[in-house]
């Protein structure tokens, strides 16, 4: 199964010949003979290479103790010790990173249980040697120790994603051949995954230095997610941790896939816009040319305060565990949509000026989504959240505020669901989450933010298509006052790109953002730095193409016709996006009870749901009912997405108890 929250960490590091940023140090040819080296383990204990002299094959990993994609492997090369151990094939891990001291090596052999030497090459030598230039990256020696294969260790990782699994074990297969006295049939494999963190010569009479500029656009643009305890794979926060990862920042810099940021300037203005803008990318560049040099520590800028373990500007007034006990997470297998409920005990309406999900282990939690379920709700209108939710999260999500006088409203005696999406990592985990709140003053309340979209579940793919349209539309703006706050697209691994339009009462269109490279690795929500009206009537148009095709790299299956699904593998088509609705004070000062809905209303729309909703999805497609009720159909449709839901059929009722009585 693919893994967001793995490949969330990949995205920024993995690379391929085309993308990368070359390295200084150049690979040393296949047949080159390696005299010897002398390095210590994390131990102390020294480790000669003539100290393996019975060995036929010795091969050299080149790990790192941050690099996502070196821990990944960890477990393989162990697996890959274990099975040639008695074939006289000694694997030795070697970390070259200057900023990974020996205290991270102990830590990281204990996390993930390394028992094969873990040896330290100081100044990285024995990396230069043979020109070793990533982390992961293997060099394969013979009994003459000569170069027999060097590269990847299997074709598990492509450039931004992973695969379910490899598709030819690139080093397996060299060790068996070199142990069978055959020439290696592919003796050179590109690595991916971390530049190694070389000592640099740093020149100190650069203009550009990290204590001033570079420090000051990292707290900016990336520190929010680099820092300890937070999603980013390391923290770019202290210059001897920052200057191991000088080569590698150069390299996500100049192919512009860090920071992440993927809406087309053109459309529209975003609080959030993270991108770098001309002369901090050429200042950063200039920097790492330079030797990515210290400067005067004097000249730091004040460390941004954050609050401990949240992204919210504040600590949440009320935290609440969404499992009383730690989930078990299996080692293996799919693990279907989870779904837990709470009941906070909100005895009157609660207005949530902001909100955080925290997932509790960062390995395994894919996504969270949080619903208030009000008095009389059984959840069949929740939808699966595809037409929207209280909270959210997805890796690297940062939680914010609303925009001063908004809040979201939790109704009086609601229950809290939470939707949780477990991915399994090889080895059994547990999961304890958390939710945050910081609540609004109704009387401070003059915009009620609610979570909306515009979503086609009628999704058919066709295969080898690498351009395939998808539309849909929101519901109308009720009034003249409704406000755009916030845009976050959804699909999977197929998707290519995504656009919204804003649709006016006459017609009119307007692109509010176009996402032309749409990347599943990061679900960003798109914060307008002003708010948007949509005048009464108006609606909001989202526009998706996604590729079917083998020029896809990560598509799973490029023969196969794709339909709506939770898993990656199959796909979505959700424009989310925020809302802002003006509030009347008198309701405010009203305090809400549970069961505000009459029973009898609830009743009948999940008679109706429940009669026609024959895939169970919670809704009722136009083709589900009889071509007789399609006029009553179109009636009730109320945003003519060819789609009925719970919650369309509540609000009709509400207003025409008539029709209501009527439906049979």
């Amino acid at each position: 199964m693919y893994r967001l929250i793995l490949v969330f960490s990949l995205s920024c590091l993995l690379v391929s010949p085309v993308w990368a940023r070359e390295s200084k140090i150049e690979p040393q040819p296949i047949g080159k003979k390696i005299e010897g080296f002398e390095l210590k383990d994390f131990r102390g204990k020294t480790h000669k290479l003539s100290d393996y002299s019975e060995s036929d094959v010795v091969v050299l990993a080149f790990i790192g103790c941050e690099c996502p994609v070196a821990k990944r492997y960890s477990v393989t090369l162990q697996e890959l010790a274990g099975e040639f151990k008695d074939q006289k094939v000694s694997i030795l891990a070697v970390d070259a990173n200057q900023h990974d001291s020996i205290t991270e090596m102990a830590s990281f052999a204990r996390v993930h249980s390394l028992e094969i030497p873990f040896l330290k090459d100081l100044a990285n030598r024995l990396a230069d040697e043979v020109g070793a230039q990533r982390t992961p990256e293997v060099v394969l020696l013979d009994q003459q120790r000569t170069i027999r294969y060097r590269g990847r260790i299997d074709d598990h990782f492509l450039v931004g994603n992973v695969r379910d699994g490899a598709t030819r074990d690139d080093l397996k297969i060299a060790i068996q051949e070199v142990l069978a006295g055959k020439k290696v049939s592919v003796p050179e494999t590109d690595p991916v995954g971390c530049h190694i963190g070389r000592i640099l010569e740093a020149d100190e009479t650069s203009e550009v230095t990290y204590s001033n500029q570079i420090a000051r656009i990292f707290q900016k643009r990336c520190v929010e997610c680099h820092r300890e305890s937070q999603i980013a794979p390391f923290a770019l926060t202290d210059y001897d941790e920052v200057v191991g990862w000088a080569e590698m920042i150069a390299e996500v810099v100049e192919d512009q896939r860090m920071p992440p940021w993927h809406a087309d300037p053109k459309y529209g203005h975003f609080s959030n816009d993270r991108h770098l803008t001309k002369e901090e990318k050429e200042t950063i560049l200039k920097w790492v040319e330079a030797g990515a040099p210290e400067g005067d520590a004097k000249q730091l800028p004040e460390p941004v305060k954050y609050v401990e373990g949240w992204t919210l500007p504040e600590k949440p007034e009320l935290i609440l565990n969404i499992t009383e006990a730690p989930y078990q997470v299996p080692a293996e297998g799919e693990v279907k949509y989870k779904y837990f409920v709470t009941d906070p005990g909100f005895t009157e309406d609660k207005w949530i000026k902001g909100a955080e999900l925290k997932a509790g282990n960062l390995q395994v939690v894919h996504h969270i989504l949080c619903f208030a379920l009000p008095p009389g709700a059984d959840g069949r209108e929740l939808g699966g959240g595809a037409r929207g939710f209280l909270v959210g999260y997805v890796p690297g999500k940062i939680a914010r505020n609303y925009p001063e006088g908004m809040a979201k409203r939790i109704p009086a005696g609601s229950r809290l669901v939470f939707q949780m999406h477990y991915t399994p990592i090889g080895s059994p985990q547990e999961d304890q989450s958390q939710i945050g709140f910081t609540f609004m003053d109704p009387k401070d309340v003059k915009y009620e933010v609610k979570t909306t979209s515009a979503v086609n579940h009628r999704l058919a793919i066709p295969p080898g298509n690498n351009n395939f349209k998808v539309e849909a539309k929101s519901d109308v703006s009720p009034n003249d006052d409704t406000m755009l706050l916030s845009f976050m697209p959804h699909m999977h691994l197929r998707g290519k790109a995504f656009r919204y339009v804003g649709v006016s009462p006459d017609g009119q269109e307007e692109i509010l953002i176009d996402i032309p490279a749409y990347d599943f690795n990061w679900q960003t929500a798109y914060e307008l730095a002003e708010p948007k009206k949509m005048p009464k009537g108006s609606y909001v148009r989202a526009i998706a193409h996604y590729d079917n095709s083998e020029e896809n790299l990560f598509n799973p299956d490029p023969t196969k016709t794709v339909r709506w699904g939770d898993q990656t593998w199959d796909e979505m088509m959700i424009g989310y996006f925020d809302v802002a609705v003006p509030v009347d004070p008198k309701t405010l000062a009203k305090k809400d009870k549970p069961g505000d809905v009459p029973q009898e209303v609830l009743d009948k729309a999940d008679e109706l749901i429940t009669k026609f909703d024959t895939n169970q999805d919670g809704e009722v497609a136009r083709e589900e009912v009889p071509e007789k009720g399609h006029n009553v159909f179109d009636r009730l449709d109320s945003n003519g997405d060819k789609t009925v839901t719970r919650q369309e059929l509540i609000n009709i009722f509400q207003t025409y108890p008539a029709v209501m009585r009527l439906l049979k």
